[in-house]
């Protein structure tokens, strides 16, 4: 007895290569990824936080990288057509390695388990506000760059 065409397991299709598939886009990621996490791993070396004292670094670089994602999200999608791995790279991996929540966790967590709640709130709610502050100033102040700069 044979099995119905509908009941027969479909050959699936090939799988590209590695190279063609999203292999660039997991290396362009991972890269950049590597480069953002070192700078700011720098620059907390550079402006180490005092103990129980308000995570300066951590929130500067946060609304920093914030900034310079709306500054890059405008000009690779509003302005001009970038390669298909600047995006990656620069906006995941680069910029998302230089931000950082699960710093901003640890700050708030070692802030309240130190007995200064009141800084670790203060942070809690300044880092969000001030980084989408950020983005959309960012975002807005490139679009109008832009915009003053055409004829």
């Amino acid at each position: 007895m044979t099995t119905p065409d509908s009941l027969r397991v479909q050959d699936s299709p090939p799988r590209p290569a590695f190279w063609h598939g999203q292999g660039p886009v997991v290396t362009a990621v991972a890269l950049g990824g590597g480069v953002g996490a070192t700078a700011r791993y720098a620059a907390s070396l550079w402006w180490p936080a005092h103990p129980g004292g308000f995570p300066w670094t951590t929130f500067w670089v946060n609304v920093a990288g914030c900034a310079v994602i709306g500054v890059l999200m405008v000009v690779i999608t509003e302005v001009r057509a970038a390669h298909r791995l600047v995006r990656p790279f620069f906006g995941t991996g680069v910029l998302g390695g230089f931000t950082t929540f699960s710093t901003y966790a640890v700050d708030i967590q070692k802030l309240a388990d130190g007995g200064h709640l009141r800084t670790g709130l203060a942070y809690l709610a300044a880092t969000p506000l001030a980084a989408l502050t950020a983005v959309w100033l960012a975002a807005w102040s490139t679009r109008r760059a832009l915009k003053w700069r055409q004829p």
